[in-house]
C-alpha cells in the first residue's frame, strides 16, 4: 500500500505512549508524551516551539527530526445551503489534493473526511472512483481535515465518507478514530464517527470487532450481477459475504448500521429492486438511505425523479424497512456524494 510520507516525521496521530518515547529520544521526561498529546489534541497547535511548557533544548531536539505535520486547506467553498468545502494538499502538493466537506444542519456540525488521494475501488458513477488511485492518507494527513478548518471546535459528528475507501487504509483511520474517542484526545462518543465501505473482508470484520462506532455499507443494487456491472469490488467482496458478516453483529443497541443506496432511474429503481432489497435485508436492524444521483460526464444514467424515489421509499417502508431520501447537500461546489475529485474549482 502506498502511504504518503514526508522528510520529517509527523507527531499528529501517535499516542501519547508513542509520543512518551519519542520524548525519551529527544532528552525529554517520558511524560512529556502526555503534555504533547494535550498540545496536539487539545490545543490544535501547529508548530513544536508552542508547546511552551517543553524545555527550550527539548523542542529544539524534537524540531531536528520532527514536526507536528497539520496541513492546512489551500482553498475554501462554500455553497449556497452553507456546506463547505475544504481542498487539502497532500504532503505539500496540490497535484494529490484531498477534499473534506463540512456540512451545518441545526446545531450539528459534521465533517466529512478523505481516507485515500482517489480510489481503488473504481465504481463507475463516483467520480473519485474515476481519478484512480494515488496513495493513502497518513493520520496526519487525516486529522487535519477536522483541526485546520474554521469550523474544527465546532465540529460535532464525521463521517468517514470522503475520497478513497477507509477500509482500505484501516491502520491509519484506525489512529483518527482512537483520537477522536480517547480521554487524550478529543474524547467524542463512538456514536459520532460512522464509516461509510463498500465492504472489504476481512478489514470490515476488523472494523465491526476493534471500535463501535456506526457502519454504512455502499450497496446501491440488491442483484450481484447488476451490481457487479457498476461497482468492480462486488467481484471480490460480494454482498451475500458482507451481509453474513454484519449479522453476526448486535446492532439492536447504540451502534447503528445502515445501507447507501444510490437511485438511478431505469437500473436500481423498480419495484423488483425494491422487492430484492427488502427481502435481502429482512431481519437486521438497519436503515436505507436513498441518495439522489448527481450527473457525472460520460455516464449512461441519470437521476430518478423525485417521485420514483418516494415510490421506492415507500415501497421499502410497506415491506418493513426504515427507508429515508437523504438531503442533496453542496452539489453547486460539487461537494455532494460522488463528486469529490480533490481539484481546484472556480465557481
Amino acid at each position: 500500500m502506498v502511504i504518503f510520507a514526508c522528510m520529517k516525521e509527523r507527531l499528529l496521530g501517535k499516542t501519547p505512549a508513542e509520543l512518551g518515547e519519542i520524548a525519551k529520544e529527544c532528552g525529554l521526561p517520558a511524560f512529556a508524551g502526555k503534555q504533547m498529546a494535550q498540545w496536539l489534541y487539545g490545543k490544535k497547535v501547529r508548530g513544536i516551539d508552542q508547546m511552551t511548557n517543553l524545555s527550550k533544548q527539548g523542542r529544539e531536539a524534537l524540531k531536528q527530526k520532527y514536526e507536528v505535520g497539520m496541513a492546512e486547506p489551500v482553498q475554501v467553498q462554500t455553497s449556497q445551503d452553507g456546506t463547505r468545502k475544504y481542498l487539502f494538499p497532500v504532503n505539500g502538493d496540490a497535484a494529490n489534493a484531498v477534499e473534506a466537506v463540512m456540512i451545518p444542519e441545526g446545531d450539528r456540525k459534521t465533517i466529512c473526511v478523505s481516507s485515500q488521494a482517489g480510489c481503488k475501488m473504481g465504481c463507475k458513477f463516483c467520480m473519485t472512483g474515476r481519478q484512480g488511485f494515488h496513495g493513502s492518507l497518513t493520520a496526519a494527513d487525516i486529522l487535519s481535515q477536522f483541526f485546520a478548518i474554521e469550523e474544527a471546535e465546532d465540529l460535532t459528528n464525521t463521517v468517514f465518507m470522503g475520497m478513497g475507501e477507509p477500509l482500505d487504509n484501516w491502520d491509519q483511520v484506525k489512529r483518527i478514530i482512537d483520537v477522536l474517542t480517547a480521554d487524550w484526545g478529543l474524547g467524542w462518543s463512538p456514536k459520532r464517527i460512522t464509516l461509510s465501505t463498500i465492504g472489504v473482508l476481512p478489514m470490515l470484520k476488523r472494523y465491526l470487532d476493534e471500535c463501535k462506532c456506526h457502519l454504512a455499507v455502499s450497496l446501491h443494487n440488491p442483484f450481484p450481477e447488476e451490481r457487479a456491472e457498476m461497482m468492480p469490488a462486488q467481484k471480490a467482496w460480494s454482498e451475500t459475504e458482507i451481509l453474513r458478516l454484519i449479522k453476526q453483529y448486535d446492532f439492536t443497541g447504540q451502534r447503528r448500521v445502515s445501507f447507501e443506496y444510490t437511485v438511478f432511474e431505469g437500473w436500481n429503481d423498480t419495484p423488483r429492486h425494491a422487492d430484492a432489497l427488502i427481502k435481502l435485508l429482512r431481519g437486521l436492524e438497519c436503515r436505507v438511505n436513498l441518495i439522489r444521483f448527481h450527473r457525472i460526464p460520460d455516464f449512461p444514467y441519470g437521476p430518478a425523479s423525485a417521485k420514483a424515489m418516494e415510490s421506492f421509499r415507500d415501497r421499502l417502508s410497506a415491506g418493513g424497512l426504515t427507508a429515508t431520501i437523504r438531503a442533496s447537500r453542496g452539489e453547486d461546489i460539487f461537494a455532494a456524494c460522488g463528486l469529490l475529485a480533490g481539484k481546484h474549482n472556480t465557481l
